[in-house]
């Protein structure tokens, strides 16, 4: 075979054999098989024996019955990848909302020989996310999306959709028995833990065909705490010096008010004491693995210390504004700006302050060109902006 096709399926009984067709369709000609690994309860496997008995296509199934079931989703895909009788796996959901005609686009991709995981990306030109249904939805995604970016600005730099569960991976290329899948989300499981070349083809992420959505906040919470286990570490690190930043402003303020010194300039000569501190901190033991890739140091302080003085600047006011309006109690309030703060500065400084420059060869298109062409491929996008 030249591409196993993994479908991990739960309960999707009604959209097995419209799979199968489109599948068929799209890989006409190729060596390819399809490979469901099944978790279901609703007779899915019978319709998957039905269905393979005249299929375009060889079939064949894994059922993991109760108490078998590790790792959710990501566990099945694992499963499939180990069991797949091609060293190229596509992985894609069974409810139809990842489109199998794009499956052949993702292959050839992939034998250009220069990467190893090709992924259906929802948020570059030419992609869709209208599938997503809500706002909510598509908010959730996205906030979502830029937080994990911003835990591993490395990893995931160039992947501007690592949450899809709809990609290409070369298996030889992954440590099977290294991963530790958890969720939903296996893409990040695998781009995290493996150093894999990434590249991305535009995804129309279409509405659900049949059944329900296994999306659930139980779902949300084993994703937190799979995103956590990956990589606390960095961020918790951030968040202790932030800590220690804010205990050595109260202190600096306590001292400097004792000494006669009006709070008002206390409190500016101790906020930005410890912004420089802070920020000596963090390129030391939180981003000292990006510097190399980064911008020059005198432009990392002054990006961090002005987006710094500019979250202060509108963090106080906020602070105010829910005391005064919502009745809110000061320590609440304060802690509800520092919690949000925490968060923006842990991202912009993933981002922006170190993300990797970019060389660019002659010919290749500059920041204001990418920028414009951005612009335009979106505002060309049909039913969009």
């Amino acid at each position: 075979m030249d591409v196993t096709v993994i479908v991990p399926t739960r309960n999707e009984r009604g959209n097995v054999a419209e799979v199968v067709r489109q599948l068929g369709e799209a890989l006409d000609g190729r060596r390819a098989e399809i490979l469901f690994v099944d978790d279901s309860e609703d007779g899915t496997v019978a319709e998957i024996q039905r269905v393979a008995q005249d299929a375009p296509l060889p079939v064949r199934f894994i059922h993991r019955v109760a108490g078998e079931r590790s790792g959710g989703l990501s566990g099945a895909v694992v499963e499939g990848m180990k069991a797949a009788s091609a060293e190229v796996c596509v992985v894609m959901d069974g409810d139809l909302q990842h489109p199998p005609s794009l499956v052949p686009s993702l292959v050839d991709r992939h034998a250009r020989g220069d990467v190893d995981v090709v992924v259906a990306s929802r948020y570059i030109g030419g992609g869709d996310s209208t599938g997503l249904g809500t706002t909510m939805r598509f908010g959730v995604s996205r906030v979502a999306t830029l937080i994990t970016k911003s835990m591993f600005p490395v990893r995931l730099h160039g992947t501007s959709d690592p949450m899809t569960g709809f990609f290409l991976v070369d298996r030889r290329r992954v440590d099977l028995e290294g991963l530790r899948p958890s969720g939903f989300k296996i893409l990040l499981e695998l781009l995290v833990r493996s150093d894999l070349r990434a590249a991305e083809v535009p995804m129309r992420f279409h509405e659900r065909a049949d059944g329900e959505s296994k999306a659930t906040m139980r779902q949300g919470v084993t994703f937190l705490v799979h995103l956590a286990r990956l990589r606390f570490g960095k961020m918790s690190v951030f968040a202790l010096i932030g800590a220690s930043g804010a205990v050595a402003n109260i202190a600096i303020v306590w001292l400097l008010t004792s000494l006669g010194m009006g709070y008002i300039w206390a409190a500016i000569i101790a906020a930005e004491t410890t912004i420089i501190a802070n920020f000596l901190l963090a390129e030391r033991f939180v981003f000292a693995d990006m510097r190399g890739r980064a911008a020059g140091l005198t432009r990392r302080f002054l990006a961090s210390f002005a987006f710094n003085n500019a979250e202060a600047a509108i963090r106080i006011p906020v602070l105010a504004f829910l005391v005064e309006t919502w009745a809110i109690s000061s320590v609440l309030a304060t802690a509800i700006t520092l919690a949000v703060a925490f968060v923006g500065r842990f991202v912009f400084h993933s981002l922006v302050v170190y993300a990797p420059r970019r060389s660019r060869e002659p010919g290749t298109e500059t920041a204001g060109q990418k920028i414009i062409r951005i612009i335009d491929e979106e505002a060309m996008r049909p039913g969009e902006l």
